[in-house]
């Protein structure tokens, strides 16, 4: 018998084979949250270690839209969790388009050199110094006539800091680079198993910033899609760099909505921690609605200022626009960067999110996590129905 939020770390904490139900007299909200916490509580990464025992498994079935939200946020870890060796650009585009093959979605991929001749060039600048392509890879699904909504996730595979190299203990986990990235398929898999009526777009930015002969380097200065130029200050400022080429083309299709999601800043865990997303929005109304999404998923999220006097921050004497600047308020003058690629009138929202959980805790093992995953499909499906 299990009806108490702290039994939610019981998978791996009661008998191994054992099976337990639900009490009968439990209401459908407070079962399917007892449902979701057992899901997310049952797993471990095991493509590489055979866990040592099996979990306890719950009898009861759940919901539908239970066990695709259970199945979102397994992937997200799953695809964090992964080594860089085998999640790179080429599988984050595999990822993508098992995604699509599994609801009837399409995918299109540019990538190495074709970046230049399609004008996304800061995607190619971060990405070339690898052996393994950079690439933007776009899926597309939906009704046209449905409200368009687009989600941009940064997929830096591995960050290395490029030139600007990371201290050995900044890069230990740098394989969650891309946990942006895993944030929009996850939530783009949500949104086409429960067949909300959107038009959606996801647009993917995969990279790895490595050290190589032909990594872009500091003072350099590149002409982005939107034709803003940037130098480049810190060449481990790069996850804006290829967000903003991605936004670019975002805008450039006018959708009713952006979301991107990125493992933007140290700033923003310093500022809120790790298991607070720091959210960054244009739109009073979608700030809110995203706020009450995540207290009533209890996935929340918290609004942070895009207090634009800090674009003094971002000051070139020789570009229109730096890539990074003071240490101040890193985390707010990242998103301002960001917002100077949404057009002028485009809803949008930027959410940085640490997609880790440093610590073993009840339903959250330690590793690769989804945060405000749920809230931000709680967000969609009030807004657009389902």
């Amino acid at each position: 018998l299990l009806n108490r939020s702290s039994d939610l770390h019981a998978p791996h904490a009661l008998p191994a084979g054992t099976v337990w139900t639900l009490a009968t007299e439990l209401d459908a909200a407070t079962r399917a949250t007892l449902q979701l916490g057992w899901g997310l509580g049952s797993y471990r990464f095991a493509r590489y270690k055979k866990p040592l025992r099996a979990p306890a498994e719950l009898a009861a079935v759940p919901a539908a839209e239970t066990a695709a939200l259970i199945q979102a946020c397994l992937r997200v870890r799953d695809w964090v969790n992964t080594p860089t060796e085998d999640m790179g650009p080429e599988q984050l585009e595999a990822a993508a388009r098992e995604l699509a093959q599994a609801h009837g979605a399409r995918v299109e991929v540019t990538a190495g050199d074709a970046l230049l001749a399609v004008n996304f060039p800061t995607i190619h600048a971060v990405g070339r110094a690898s052996h393994r392509a950079p690439r933007l890879i776009e899926l597309n699904w939906g009704e046209a006539a449905h409200p368009h909504v687009t989600l941009v996730g940064k997929g830096v595979c591995f960050d290395t800091g490029g030139l600007d190299l990371k201290p050995a203990d900044g890069m230990r986990n740098m394989k969650k680079d891309m946990g942006g990235a895993a944030h929009a398929l996850a939530l783009a898999g949500l949104v086409m198993a429960q067949q909300l009526p959107l038009r959606l777009t996801v647009l993917i930015p995969a990279v790895e910033n490595a050290v190589g002969p032909d990594a872009f380097r500091p003072g350099e200065i590149v002409t982005t899609r939107s034709g803003v130029s940037v130098e480049i200050d810190n060449t481990d400022a790069e996850g804006r760099l290829i967000l903003c080429d991605a936004l670019a083309y975002a805008g450039e299709q006018a959708p009713e909505l952006i979301l991107d999601f990125a493992t933007l800043t140290g700033a923003a865990r310093v500022a809120l921690g790790p298991d607070l997303p720091a959210l960054f929005a244009n739109d009073d109304a979608l700030a809110q609605d995203w706020i009450a999404a995540g207290e009533r998923t209890r996935d929340p999220v918290w609004r942070m200022p895009l207090w634009r006097p800090y674009l003094r921050y971002l000051t070139s004497h020789v570009a229109d626009l730096a890539n990074a600047g003071s240490r101040m308020a890193g985390a707010v003058t990242a998103a301002l960067y960001l917002e100077r690629f949404v057009p002028a009138g485009q809803k949008w929202a930027h959410l940085d999110v640490y997609a880790w959980n440093d610590s073993e805790r009840p339903g959250r093992p330690a590793g690769g996590e989804a945060l405000a995953l749920r809230s931000a499909y709680e967000l969609l499906k009030t807004r657009y129905g389902g």
